[in-house]
């Protein structure tokens, strides 16, 4: 399951992407800014809402950049992009890359459809 903030647009945008990609059909995607969004054991909404979040086969959550390189690893075409971003080597630069970006994400976000349901 991927957990990400619909009210993002370019989250929105960028899932929608993903989930039409091969192998994108088999990854639950789990939109937590709707109000009826459980995103499960050990994930707050909160904290759904914050970064994009993972859950493994085996039950363990993974987020930021380490939840962008499972979801690419899953994607034919897009296994080399998640084998990179998981590479100790590029893995730091890649969630100092996402922790940027999350830090003027909030400029874009509407209001949660939580508040309004």
């Amino acid at each position: 399951m991927a957990y990400y903030d619909g009210t993002c647009p370019l989250c929105a945008r960028e899932v929608a992407f993903w989930r039409d990609r091969p192998g994108g059909e088999a990854i639950a995607w789990v939109d937590v800014s709707v109000a009826d969004a459980a995103p499960g054991p050990g994930l707050t909404r909160e904290a759904a809402l914050g970064r994009m979040h993972v859950r493994l086969p085996d039950g363990r959550l993974v987020a930021g950049a380490r939840a962008f390189a499972v979801i690419w690893g899953a994607m034919p075409g897009f296994r080399w992009l998640g084998r990179l971003v998981g590479h100790p080597l590029v893995a730091p630069l890649a969630e100092s890359a996402y922790r940027g970006f999350l830090a003027i994400r909030r400029l874009w976000r509407r209001p949660s459809r939580a508040a309004s349901a």
